[in-house]
């Protein structure tokens, strides 16, 4: 039985002997193998460059495939303010009454702005025209003309905003709205321009001569023909707003001049105009 056993032994451990032997010998040849694969494509690289430079562009191209994406940070809908709809100068033309609305849309196909924020313009020009006594026609023309409409507008000498009134000169208007940054808030540059063509009417004593105290050509022989946009402009609007489709097509306007203070100037009907000023002021 020890013998049996002892002979068991003696043959399993030839056996592994021999597969340890088997292995080396698998190996070391595997290795002599790829070291010959080694240097048989060095010298083949070495002879033939561009297969070297597309082996090197392969390599690069699984390299740049294997990457990691950096990560992005993620911007969050939690970061936007829910209270933008607030500060939001817009409003859909569905809202409003059907002239306003006509005025809206032909607006915003002649002067390519969206019709939103130019239905909320053309309710606060309405709104404006009831406390002022002016026609709102009148006072979104006189936008269309200075600024085509851009909140953001401002000209060479300094006048800014919707109706490009010269906010170093009237400051003081601005200041219980906050400051003359307001200048760049729509309604607010509305208000202003509103409160200042009343100002250049009622000095004038007509309309034609408040357009012209209003761009600042009150004490030139020429306007560069300021008045008489706003009055074409004007006109074409009231068509629309009578439910007529005038053209659209925009013609050039003048150059943009700011209106300066009012001078005292003399008029023709002193009485009258000291009366409509007092009503227009009044109004405000």
């Amino acid at each position: 039985m020890k013998l049996a056993f002892e002979a068991t032994a003696q043959g399993f451990r030839t056996f592994v002997s021999d597969v340890a032997d088997g292995f080396f010998e698998m190996t070391h040849n595997g290795f002599a193998l790829v070291g010959l694969a080694i240097v048989f494509a060095a010298i083949a690289l070495v002879a033939r460059p561009d297969l070297r430079e597309q082996g090197e562009e392969q390599l690069m191209s699984w390299l740049q495939s294997r990457k990691p994406v950096p990560a992005v940070p993620e911007v969050l809908v939690s970061d936007l303010d829910p209270t933008a709809i607030e500060r939001t100068t817009a409003t859909s033309p569905l809202d409003l009454p059907k002239q306003q609305a006509a005025v809206a849309y032909w607006l915003s196909k002649k002067y390519r702005v969206a019709a939103e924020p130019l239905s909320a313009l053309v309710a606060e020009a309405y709104d404006l025209g009831k406390r002022s006594k002016l026609d709102p026609t009148l006072i979104l023309a006189i936008m269309a003309v200075e600024s085509s409409f851009n909140p953001f507008a401002q000209s060479q000498v300094g006048a800014q905003g919707l109706m490009q009134v010269m906010t170093r000169v009237h400051g003081d208007k601005y200041e219980s709205a906050g400051g003359t940054l307001t200048a760049f808030d729509p309604v607010t540059n509305m208000r202003v321009g509103v409160k200042v063509l009343q100002e250049c009417i009622a000095r004038a004593g007509s309309l034609e001569g408040g357009l012209r105290y209003y761009v600042g050509a009150a004490n030139l022989e020429d306007d560069g023909g300021y008045a008489g946009k706003v009055l074409a402009e004007h006109g074409r609007l009231r068509q629309v707003a009578d439910g007529r489709s005038p053209p659209t097509t925009t013609a050039p306007t003048p150059a943009l001049r700011a209106q300066a203070t009012p001078t005292p100037a003399p008029l023709a009907k002193p009485a009258e105009a000291a009366a409509d000023k007092l009503a227009l002021l009044g109004d405000l």
